[in-house]
């Protein structure tokens, strides 16, 4: 569930980012809609990779510095953990840039797409290094 909300967040901040390039009258009420989706999903990523992170991951975490990558943990996972706070602050920020006249307000627009792209970049950098950190799992056990 955990990847899954992620992706979710990141399709979604990737059509939010294209509303906004097209921000006019009639999608004004979907892109406010659509940024308290990404706020939500963003949450539930949040949530559920932390309930995962420190009920389930010790001992994969062990298996994995024990194996032939434990840069898996060591560097990505690590950073992992910090990156997704700033995430979670944008994500959570979005919906307050929502509620001003994104249409009009040339600043308000700039700061929405840069928002939303980091968001997208940041949030595809994560599901790579997640997928990195599985495949440490696999390796290590193929290595044992």
């Amino acid at each position: 569930m955990h990847a899954t909300f992620g992706l979710l967040f990141i399709m979604v901040s990737l059509w939010v980012f294209v509303e906004v390039l097209n921000a006019n009258d009639g999608n004004v009420a979907r892109v406010r809609t659509l940024c308290g989706t990404i706020a939500a999903l963003m949450w539930l990523a949040y949530l559920l990779g932390g309930y995962w992170y420190v009920t389930s991951y010790a001992p994969e975490k062990a298996l994995i510095l024990k194996g032939p990558w434990p840069f898996a943990h060591n560097l990505l996972m690590e950073t992992k953990e910090h990156v997704v706070l700033i995430i979670v602050l944008l994500a959570t920020f979005l919906p307050i840039l929502a509620s001003n006249d994104f249409r009009h307000n040339k600043g308000v627009r700039s700061l929405m797409l840069w928002t939303t792209g980091l968001m997208v970049l940041m949030g595809v950098s994560m599901e790579g290094a997640g997928a990195i950190i599985s495949m440490g799992a696999k390796v290590a056990l193929l290595a044992n």
